[in-house]
């Protein structure tokens, strides 16, 4: 580990960022260029000794999750994030399918989005990254185990997952999640995250194997669709994806048409955020 290359690579990622750039306000006006260190850790989700002991190059080595969370914080291409791996003393990831690294332009589109719900989930179902919005209409996946951050794996195998849609639409959503899953996996057949995913599910639950041996393709674009939230109520909400460059992320957004229930709703959930969340 180069603690001294690692510490001065932070503190310059640090400097050419700005509070908007992050979906931060500006608050008072500022001394000095780029975020505070305060205000990376809180984005990266670490303490701020922690990350103040990184950039004064007497830190320990940080793991891959944090590795990862930092390269997040600090808007890193694939390339800078590696780079972060190497000075770490860590082998970067390799993904031979799709990156678990969110994009730098798809973080720039959510972190304006403050008063609509909006994730970053892979093709293989992977939720990288939420607003407060989308934790508040979907859960907070923050805490979760990265495995059980998969809307998939927890769709056929933690039975509370659908408690967020209404029942009577339950087997339509779980064929979609099927139908692309086939689609992902006849795309990139070599991708061991995929097709593992694939062989646990069907190994695990009787109805994903139903719904696969059906062998219905689709791929997930925008669609409709009704959520179930225990404080605000129910919502039909229109969910629109914006594909990354290589299809392998997806940047979905939740959004009311303005005057119906559902935007009303949806507004009043931003205010509750997640002070009453019992969703997930």
């Amino acid at each position: 580990m180069d603690r001294a290359e690692l510490a001065d690579f932070l503190r310059r990622s640090r400097d050419r960022l700005n509070p908007a750039d992050v979906g931060l306000g500006g608050g008072a006006r500022r001394r000095t260029p780029g975020l505070r260190r305060e205000e990376v850790a809180q984005l990266a989700g670490m303490s701020v000794d922690y990350y103040t002991r990184l950039e004064q190059a007497r830190g320990p080595r940080p793991s891959r999750q944090m590795l990862g969370a930092l390269a997040r914080a600090l808007r890193l291409t694939c390339d800078e994030r590696d780079h972060v791996f190497h000075l770490a003393g860590e082998e970067p990831p390799r993904e031979t399918g799709g990156s678990s690294h969110v994009r730098p332009g798809l973080l720039l589109v959510l972190d304006r989005l403050h008063d609509t719900p909006a994730q970053v989930v892979s093709d293989i179902g992977d939720v990288l990254v939420q607003n407060t919005m989308a934790s508040a209409l979907l859960g907070d996946v923050s805490g979760r185990p990265p495995r059980m951050r998969n809307t998939v794996r927890r769709a056929f195998t933690e039975p509370s997952a659908m408690d967020i849609f209404p029942p009577e639409d339950h087997e339509t959503l779980l064929r979609t999640h099927v139908a692309h899953l086939r689609a992902v996996l006849a795309a990139r057949p070599d991708d061991p995250a995929a097709a593992s995913l694939v062989a646990e599910l069907r190994a695990a639950s009787d109805h994903f194997e139903r719904l696969w041996t059906e062998h219905q393709v689709a791929v997930r674009r925008s669609d409709t669709k009704r959520f179930r939230h225990p404080v605000v109520g129910d919502m039909e909400l229109d969910c629109e994806v914006l594909l990354s460059t290589g299809h392998d992320q997806r940047l979905i957004v939740y959004t009311a048409r303005p005057g119906t229930e559902a935007y009303e709703r949806l507004q009043l959930l931003r205010v509750v955020g997640l002070q009453d969340l019992t969703v997930g």
